[in-house]
């Protein structure tokens, strides 16, 4: 189980008792923010795209969305998400609980500037019923991201 992954990553770090479990779904942005009671843009939602063969995941704020313009130019060619058939394989987390912890080796993990603006933002763990508030610093350090990039519009 992912969720079993994540909390074991977070264990390394003496980081596990801050993950935080809901009794309903927090699968979406806007599920996620009732659940935590905070507004939708600090939710940290990770998406998963295909760039040439290599699978990549970008944190962005919940209240954006990827720029097409904006990621063509940064990677070289147009945003494709992942499927949803293919993200638990490719990634090592289900639609609805993928996160940039714990995933599969051979992941890429950026984060999107849109995060930058708050003191804190709540990525999912691993689970649609999971989160962890982490401040920009510890999402950097948790997340072992390779780049920030500016690749999102406001919705």
């Amino acid at each position: 189980m992912a969720l079993d992954k994540v909390i074991n990553f977070f264990k390394n770090f003496n980081f596990e008792d801050k993950i935080l479990l809901f009794q309903k779904s927090s699968a979406t942005v806007k599920l996620a923010s009732e659940a935590l009671g905070c507004e939708e843009a600090r939710i940290a939602k990770t998406l998963s795209f295909d760039v040439n063969g290599q699978t990549i995941l970008i944190v962005v704020a919940g209240d954006v969305k990827i720029d097409n313009s904006k990621y063509k130019h940064y990677f070289k060619t147009k945003a494709k998400m992942l499927s949803y058939d293919e993200v638990e394989m490719k990634v090592g987390h289900a639609v609805g609980g993928v996160c940039p912890f714990a995933v599969n080796d051979d992941v890429k993990v950026f984060l999107d500037v849109s995060l930058k603006r708050f003191k804190t933002v709540f990525p999912a763990c691993g689970s649609s019923n999971s989160a962890i508030e982490l401040t920009i610093p510890q999402l950097e350090h948790f997340s072992n991201y390779i780049d920030w990039l500016d690749v999102c519009k406001l919705i």
